[in-house]
């Protein structure tokens, strides 16, 4: 027959002290640097939306001029003689090649945009999981 004593309010007083100790120690420290980690990557993620959104604004303001453009040149084709032809068709290339170069440099913009914040989450991600490793581990992870 199991006596209840004085014995199992010590056990019950050491398993208390020794969940708050635990608590303190491993586990408060653990989900702060988690909250911390996750903070940052939702501001970088709304980084990379504001720029995807920059992009395609800028792309629709793009493909706007491009028909801006297409318009003005084929009101000055009607308004024009037939010598002007050659003139309106290097107008519009020049507008064309003008806006795909535009539109290249803003994509690769972009890219390495988001290569360089992939890089720098990869970064703070190999950190945060070897200072985690460490605090868990107690020593120093390679």
């Amino acid at each position: 027959m199991i006596k209840v004593d004085f014995s199992i309010v010590i056990q019950i007083i050491n398993f208390v002290f020794l969940i708050w100790i635990l608590n303190v120690v491993l586990y408060k420290p653990i989900r702060n640097v988690m909250a911390r980690r996750k903070e940052r990557i939702g501001r970088l993620e709304k980084s990379i939306q504001t720029s995807i959104r920059n992009a395609e604004e800028k792309d629709e303001l793009l493909i706007s001029g491009i028909k801006k453009a297409r318009e003005k040149g084929l009101s000055e084709k009607e308004a024009l003689i037939r010598s002007a032809e050659d003139e309106e068709k290097k107008i519009i290339q020049a507008i064309h090649m003008k806006t795909q170069e535009e539109l290249a440099g803003f994509r690769d913009k972009i890219a390495k945009d988001i290569e360089q914040v992939r890089i720098s989450l990869q970064e703070e991600i190999d950190e945060l999981a070897r200072s985690i490793g460490q605090k868990i581990l107690g020593r120093p992870v390679e």
